[in-house]
């Protein structure tokens, strides 16, 4: 079973930056596809972004389509969210998580979660 552990997160202003980073262990990295979710108070768990196990193809939400970009390095074990044009309303809990292919990802059929790392944009 994989396990996973987020960072990178942390308060930005609006209009900024932050890359997320997700690092794997505890089975072959390459076996999964990959995905980033992000969860606010009092909301339902969102699916940003997924990734295919060899990194050829990817996949976005419409809320973060031209903003966020998933990425993966299989080497390193890591899997990254680049987040750009940031704003209040993507103040959440963002998890990493693993799963056989992209649309299982997609779909929120998962192998494995992270903790999570939080992001919290000001106005």
């Amino acid at each position: 079973q994989v396990q996973l552990v987020e960072s990178g997160g942390g308060l930005v202003q609006a209009g900024g930056s932050l890359r997320l980073s997700c690092v794997a262990s505890g089975d072959t990295f390459s076996d999964y596809a990959m995905g980033w979710f992000r969860q606010a108070p009092g909301k339902e768990r969102e699916f940003l972004a997924a990734i295919t196990r060899t990194g050829s193809a990817s996949t976005y939400a419409d809320s973060v389509k031209g903003r966020f970009t998933i990425s993966r390095d299989n080497a390193k074990n890591t899997v990254y969210l680049q987040m750009n044009s940031l704003n209040p309303e993507d103040t959440a809990l963002y998890y990493c998580a693993a799963s056989v292919n992209i649309q299982s990802v997609t779909a929120s059929r998962l192998a494995a979660w992270g903790q999570g790392t939080q992001v919290t944009v000001s106005s």
